[in-house]
């Protein structure tokens, strides 16, 4: 395998580490191949919610095995997960499941060029929407973590239909709009919450104001929802700010853990996916009765023990101790928190944007990340990463992060004196 991996980051190249390879999970920990353990705060980047080997999860899969693993066709159980979804998420009126996040917001483009009759889109540098041809621009995740310059294999043709500029900035976004001409542009694309510079919060009036550009100028805005949907509300980013987008892709919790995505959003935009439309889109495993299975269950649980102001308080707990560890011995963290994603990085100021997000300290981090893996805490192997809790993490693991935070700060002051 190129690497030696399935996915870049998974190499640790970054971090100059050994990547543990996992044996099994259970609940917050993980444990590799050697018999070692560790704290997990990747939680499968997100999607583990509920935590691993959840007994509902496993048991409701271990059913759904019985009845055959993929049929290529349709299942009431893929119907079901889209009207709960169709219910649960504002402005989404249609969905369409595919298998990944990647396929997600490739397909989110295509009908919104199909939908306005555009090719150019907007993006913000540092949010990462896959690895599709026109995303792989200023795109943060991996892309930062392997120091890429995007991507070869990328045309420039293509390249050039994609516009860039920093988040949480609507006058930069206002001044790329005049530039391009809104009668050119299709769609802006945003992670409302990104997770893919570490964790950048949206400024407030930031996302309205997205929506508000977008209305005036006739663009469609699209949130790409794939890790901040049901992690930061059960609604998603959208519920949380109270903004509605005319597109949203999702991924990661909807599947429970199982390999999913999909596109939701206005009927009039949806309807123009094959086959009652001429956008074309196709996947053989697409709304597979595993995924959806998962999916059901992961849903279903939230609605019924809502975890979000109990991930909140935890991601809380854990950040303020790490930047207090951090503080005792000279050490300075910018901590971020929403729901149940947190983040952290070695800068001196607040990060609003991917251009402040590369001014961190990445020895510092390569350090501290080494450290507390060697301590048995599963930290995400990138400085551009969050960081995910699920229901299954306590007050005690979050406490013996802390410590192992402050035993390792120890050990850097120590090498740095």
């Amino acid at each position: 395998m190129p690497g030696g991996v399935s996915s870049p980051v998974r190499s640790f190249r970054a971090v100059g580490s050994i990547p543990p390879f996992i044996s099994h999970g259970q609940g917050p920990l993980l444990f590799d191949v050697d018999g070692k353990s560790y704290l997990d705060f990747v939680c499968s980047w997100g999607a583990l919610i509920l935590g691993h080997s959840n007994p509902k999860i496993v048991s409701g899969l271990i059913d759904a095995l019985h009845n055959g693993t993929s049929f290529g066709a349709s299942t009431a159980l893929e119907l079901e997960l889209a009207e709960l979804l169709c219910e649960l998420l504002p402005g989404v009126e249609m969905i369409r499941f595919v298998n990944s996040g990647t396929e997600a917001t490739m397909t989110a483009v295509r009908l919104a060029r199909a939908f306005t009759g555009r090719d150019r889109i907007i993006k913000c540098n540092g949010c990462y929407h896959g690895h599709a041809d026109s995303f792989l621009v200023e795109a943060g995740s991996g892309v930062a973590t392997l120091g890429i310059a995007g991507s070869r294999g990328v045309p420039e043709s293509l390249a050039r239909l994609t516009s860039c500029v920093e988040f949480n900035d609507l006058s930069a976004m206002a001044t790329a709009i005049d530039e391009v001409g809104s009668s050119n542009i299709a769609a802006i694309i945003v992670e409302p919450v990104p997770g893919n510079m570490g964790l950048v919060l949206p400024k407030p009036g930031y996302l309205e104001g997205l929506r508000s550009i977008c209305d005036h100028k006739g663009i469609l805005l699209i949130f790409d929802e794939v890790m901040s949907g049901f992690r930061v509300a059960i609604g998603g980013a959208a519920k949380r700010f109270g903004v509605t987008p005319d597109l949203a892709t999702y991924g990661k919790v909807i599947g429970g853990g199982l390999p999913v995505g999909a596109i939701g959003g206005r009927r009039d935009i949806m309807e123009y996916l094959a086959p009652q439309g001429p956008v074309y889109q196709a996947g053989t495993l697409s709304g597979n009765p595993l995924a959806m299975t998962a999916g059901l269950l992961t849903i279903r649980e939230l609605i019924e023990h809502p975890p979000y102001v109990r991930l909140e308080g935890l991601a809380n707990r854990l950040t303020h101790g790490l930047s207090r560890a951090g503080g005792e011995f000279g050490f300075v963290l910018q901590t971020y928190v929403c729901g149940g994603m947190f983040g952290f990085s070695f800068n001196r100021d607040c990060v609003t944007c991917y251009r402040e997000s590369k001014l961190l300290d990445r020895g510092m981090f390569l350090k501290f990340f080494v450290g507390m893996l060697n301590r048995g805490v599963y930290f995400a192997p990138s400085a551009f990463e969050a960081g995910f809790l699920s229901t299954a993490h306590t007050e005690i693991e979050v406490d013996l992060t802390i410590e192992k935070a402050r035993e390792t700060f120890a050990d850097m002051s120590e090498r740095i004196d």
